[in-house]
């Protein structure tokens, strides 16, 4: 019998949604509400006849969930709020209590409030989405769906820090990870390829924000992100991985409060502080095309500290079978795609297709290599609502049985 579930991401000033259909899995209706909190709120939602688009004031979250209730009636995507079996919320930082996606009850509400120094912005934006949904749609099973959860499967030496070992014990502070459910939806595409054989893949992740993990027969084993999403590769305003001495010297250098310099390496750093022209890899590439020599180093430097990560998992891996891209750069950009498999063909002997590259972006899933390479180089749209949406289809399952 066919169940409608809802997926939910409630920023600290939007609410993005999507409406699946299971267990075809077909997306009945997707949308957004923006500025959350202002007098001109934005609303947007596609329904038969195109998109519809509503200013109007969003005060806080549970007013936009009430817009997104009376819309999916006015609009009658739904005929009755009844027929919404489910509502699944990605949660971004769930620490090291949780190993999968579980019914979001009061006691978890109280660990994902407890974790919220290690994501500010978002398990508290997480926690008032789940307050409003509870109380519009209280008969809809909730489940949270943690971007951590995929990544506990990592051994001690893989996520702990060389710090004193008290800081691990008394304050919890280690190596999380993030974007979990793309990387296990990538994981799970792959397994259907190799249909129950066993396979090592590197996952790279690649949007505004990016990581990469290194995956054996469907559970995480590395993964590039840290205590926070600052960790690991470059990212669109992200340093990643640094030298911690350069916090000092910078504060030290501009006057700047610690606080103020960790801003700058989260808002202010990575392709837009390094190249001075955007976070949009697409303008950088732009401008790249126009001769701009900032521009074509930013590229390069990307391209080096993907490549690094991907040399690093290969050998925690012992081989490795595929590499898949995916998210925004890793979906769309073919240029800077073939520039990090230059960096690593030789090593890992991947002959690139570099036509089928060319032609693979938009949305395309495809295979990038040659039948006589040795790695396989796939690029995959990530789908992190619907890795959602099966997460509470399982639940549900399982708590009906």
């Amino acid at each position: 019998m066919a169940k409608l579930i809802l997926a939910v991401n409630a920023g600290s000033s939007s609410l993005k949604f999507k409406l699946f259909e299971v267990p075809s899995e077909k997306v009945i209706t997707s949308g957004i509400a923006e500025r959350i909190g202002q007098k001109k709120g934005v609303f947007r939602i596609k329904t038969a006849t195109g998109e519809e688009r509503q200013t109007l004031p969003l005060p806080n979250h549970e007013v936009a969930v009430n817009v997104l209730t009376k819309a999916l009636l006015q609009f009658n995507i739904v005929k009755s709020l009844e027929e919404i079996s489910a509502v699944g919320h990605r949660i971004v930082q769930g620490g090291k209590y949780f190993e999968d996606s579980v019914e979001f009850t009061e006691e978890v509400a109280a660990i994902v409030r407890r974790l919220i120094p290690l994501a500010p912005l978002h398990n508290a934006a997480h926690l008032t989405g789940y307050e409003a949904f509870r109380k519009i749609l209280p008969d809809a099973f909730p489940v949270a769906v943690f971007d951590t959860a995929y990544h506990q499967t990592m051994s001690p030496q893989d996520y702990l820090f060389p710090i004193p070992y008290e800081y691990y014990e008394k304050h919890d502070i280690r190596r999380y990870g993030a974007h979990g459910t793309s990387h296990k939806f990538i994981s799970e595409e792959i397994a259907k390829i190799y249909k129950g054989k066993p396979y090592n893949l590197i996952v790279c992740h690649l949007g505004n924000g990016a990581s990469i993990t290194a995956i054996k027969n469907g559970k995480c084993v590395a993964t590039s992100m840290g205590l926070t999403p600052l960790g690991g590769i470059m990212m669109g305003t992200r340093t990643g991985d640094l030298d911690p001495s350069v916090m000092y010297f910078v504060c030290d250098l501009s006057g700047k409060s610690i606080r103020e310099v960790y801003d700058m390496f989260n808002k202010e750093s990575g392709m837009l502080g390094f190249s001075g022209i955007s976070s949009d890899v697409r303008d950088v590439e732009n401008a790249l095309l126009q001769g701009n020599e900032r521009a074509d180093l930013t590229f390069k430097l990307y391209a080096r500290r993907v490549a690094d990560y991907i040399g690093q998992y290969y050998v925690r891996l012992g081989g490795v079978d595929v590499i898949a891209f995916t998210a925004g750069i890793g979906e769309n950009v073919p240029r800077l795609r073939k520039q990090i498999i230059d960096e690593v063909k030789d090593a890992l002997g991947i002959i690139f297709d570099e036509e089928q590259n060319n032609l693979t972006r938009g949305g395309i899933y495809g295979l990038i290599t040659t039948k006589e390479s040795k790695v396989k180089v796939y690029v995959i749209p990530t789908d992190e609502e619907l890795m959602i949406v099966r997460d509470c289809v399982r639940l549900l399952e399982a708590r009906n049985k």
